[in-house]
């Protein structure tokens, strides 16, 4: 079996630290704090935001030619999600796991 590509390898960890942390502190974190951490807009754009980044590394390990467009989706959400976090206590941690996969997903996706 060929091994997989280090891009691809970088992107897949990227994507499952942010799968854990937003989906993580969705349900800890934002439940527990209560107020604008559980308005839906932000509630849902942090468990879309964990579930495309799991779904993409599904993808990428999967070594499935679709992975390079769930890449370019999970980008732009994961930065969508990074500008929700931004400002509110206690997602410092979230929103930077998200710019860090987004920036792994869109040199995956080129």
């Amino acid at each position: 079996m060929e091994a997989i590509a280090p891009t691809h390898q970088t992107c897949i960890e990227a994507c499952l630290r942010c799968y854990s942390t937003c989906f993580g502190m969705a349900m800890g974190h934002c439940l527990e704090t209560g107020g604008h951490h559980v308005a839906p807009p932000h509630f849902r754009i942090m468990v879309a935001c964990a579930e495309i980044c799991r779904t993409a590394a599904h993808f990428m390990l999967m070594r499935s030619k679709h992975a390079v467009h769930l890449c370019r989706e999970c980008a732009e959400i994961c930065d969508q999600c990074a500008s929700e976090c931004d400002g509110m206590e206690g997602m410092e941690a979230c929103a930077r796991q998200c710019r860090s996969c987004a920036e792994a997903c869109r040199a995956m996706a080129l």
